[in-house]
């Protein structure tokens, strides 16, 4: 499999809503009935959803795939978490997924090197992420690139609120 990462166009809202269903099901769908699962989706990874996000110069996506099938994405932009410290000028990991057979072979590494790079492209800031409290692995990756907890909120999936962790880089300056 040849794979490389690719600026997602507006084109591409279909794919990315596809891509991002399966992302979230495969990651996170046993965690939620049917009908919290689907209204989440359905406001979140619609392709109506994407169409809006793809066109706001204020974010950027880049899709990981090879040349038949997109398997991968992450998702930057102006920051939204619920949390005092955040500045106009901050920027935001908002999303990064992986399809299973993508997993462990780098690829996630280098999706969120290049949104990084995209975030402090004008010069260092301050970067956020918010990550679900349970998803040890990604709190690790994130400690390993310099972000801390310092603070929570809640994520809702349709009826169900999820304890979320709020994670800060303060900008490095060389």
């Amino acid at each position: 499999m040849s794979v490389a990462i690719r600026c997602a166009t507006e084109a591409d809202a279909a794919v990315l809503s596809a891509l991002s269903t399966a992302c979230f099901i495969e990651a996170f769908g046993h965690l939620y009935e049917q009908d919290d699962l689907q209204a989440f989706l359905q406001e979140a990874h619609s392709q109506e959803a994407w169409q809006k996000l793809l066109g706001n110069p204020h974010y950027a996506t880049w899709i990981a795939g090879d040349a038949d099938e997109a398997l991968g994405y992450a998702t930057a932009g102006t920051c939204g978490l619920p949390h005092a410290d955040v500045r106009a000028e901050d920027g935001e990991l908002k999303r990064i997924y992986l399809r299973k057979q993508l997993q462990n072979g780098g690829w996630g590494g280098k999706l969120f090197q290049v949104a990084m790079d995209w975030l402090e492209r004008d010069g260092p800031r301050t970067l956020w992420i918010g990550v679900w409290s349970q998803n040890l692995g990604a709190q690790r990756f994130y400690a390993r690139h310099g972000f801390e907890q310092v603070g929570e909120y809640e994520f809702p999936v349709g009826r169900v609120r999820d304890l979320e962790f709020i994670l800060r880089r303060q900008a490095r300056y060389a």
